[in-house]
């Protein structure tokens, strides 16, 4: 599974730069381009909780291959849009079903034991990010020959339909034997039983029915969808998303106007700031090959790591909005890349465990949503704050994580005896 997500980064972000030259290309204004970006936004919000929980429905292979196949068409289209509405229609399909690396991560969390679960997410995370890293790079030259766009549009298809051909090779026989085991022996480990029993005995029945319910009509798999999500939206977990929205937001406010800032506040050209945010990536790669040694050091404790990361993160948002030097800025990156990642990896953890990974692809498809909302708001409070100074964004940032950390101690008791019990059960 390292291998696809590796390639589904590299060709997305092969096309994903060069999509507002193509379509100012075509004639559209930036308005309409706007409202394009827009609605794809729009589509993933909405979308990545129904698929999320529909591949809990069908079983990870179905989903998985749908929704890699449907974004190779996609892309396919957005190789053949010589139109700006070709152009709007191909974002249609990637838009709704271009949720394959959450639902291999939810693969990921029934292959993996708790324990090592936040170790193989770390891996999974840093694979996935080489293949951003690498794809800007690529597409950037193909786009200087004749026709560059249509060459990177089809080869990302290609990509795609390749990771459809390396997801069909899956054990898929020797997976779900391990999901029945990995199942029966978490049954004690969640701390809400309340939400572990609703999902275990709906889990139970759809594990039942995963090899044939792709083919039940569509109304009874809606149906099951929306139990489940429903299942999620009654239980204990707004403490947990809560944390994730507000640090999402924080995390895309520090970097809404980080190029504008470096050139507002110290005269710093565009080219520094990407230079600076590719170094930011590839140490972002490099803490995501650590995760095994640092959850090791803190006893697997997923909560007090994420309390600790989310505290490094407000602390060096705080010395970038008051940084009198770009070399303090340089430094406040280089630790945020590593508390970044390190968060981001904990609270999709934090979420399975409090969670259950019975409905791991719902909990991860609801996380994604609560990731998409603080994308849409997160434009909107950064051009207001940026109103007063360039060092609005990241200092609103900074209120905004100190209210997850409030959040998070004011829930210490429940997450602390999670963590402890873990350790006992393992």
């Amino acid at each position: 599974l390292f291998l696809p997500s590796f390639q589904d980064l590299f060709g997305v972000s092969l096309v994903v730069p060069l999509m507002n030259l193509h379509i100012k290309s075509l004639g559209a204004s930036h308005t309409v381009a706007g409202i394009i970006g827009s609605l794809y936004g729009v589509m993933q919000l909405f979308s990545s909780t129904f698929v999320g929980c529909w591949s809990d429905i069908v079983g990870r292979r179905y989903s998985l291959l749908a929704c890699i196949l449907l974004s190779a068409l996609g892309y396919f289209l957005l190789g053949n849009s010589t139109t700006v509405f070709v152009f709007a229609i191909s974002r249609v399909p990637v838009g709704i079903f271009k949720h394959t690396l959450s639902i291999s991560k939810a693969l990921l969390s029934d292959l993996v034991s708790e324990r090592d679960r936040p170790l193989v997410m770390g891996r999974f995370n840093a694979a996935s990010s080489v293949g951003f890293i690498l794809g800007p790079v690529v597409g950037g030259y193909l786009a200087e020959f004749e026709g560059g766009f249509y060459q990177t549009s089809f080869i990302c298809a290609s990509i795609f339909l390749l990771n459809g051909g390396l997801v069909w090779m899956l054990p898929w026989s020797e997976e779900n034997s391990s999901n029945r085991d990995h199942y029966q022996d978490k049954g004690t480990n969640s701390c809400s039983a309340k939400l572990n029993h609703d999902l275990h005995s709906k889990s139970a029945t759809s594990r039942a029915v995963t090899n044939s319910s792709f083919f039940q009509s569509p109304w009874i798999q809606v149906a099951a969808v929306l139990k489940k999500i429903k299942g999620i939206a009654c239980s204990n977990l707004w403490d947990v998303f809560l944390v994730r929205f507000l640090m999402s937001v924080a995390i895309l406010l520090y970097y809404s106007n980080f190029t504008l800032a470096l050139e507002e506040r110290f005269g710093v050209k565009p080219l520094f700031a990407g230079y600076l945010m590719s170094y930011s990536s590839a140490l972002g790669v490099l803490a995501g090959c650590l995760l095994g040694p640092i959850t090791r050091l803190y006893r697997y404790n997923t909560y007090r790591l994420l309390l600790h990361s989310s505290t490094f993160t407000c602390v060096l948002v705080l010395l970038y909005a008051s940084a009198g030097s770009i070399w303090m800025v340089i430094l406040s990156s280089t630790f945020l890349a590593f508390s970044t990642t390190i968060g981001r990896t904990c609270i999709i953890d934090l979420e399975l465990a409090v969670g259950g990974n019975e409905a791991s692809g719902t909990l991860l498809g609801v996380g994604q949503s609560v990731t998409a909302v603080g994308r849409i708001i997160a434009p909107l409070l950064s051009g207001i704050a940026q109103e007063f100074s360039p060092c609005g964004p990241p200092s609103l940032a900074v209120g905004l994580a100190f209210v997850a950390i409030v959040i998070m101690n004011a829930n210490t008791q429940k997450y602390r005896s999670h963590g402890s019990g873990k350790l006992k059960n393992q």
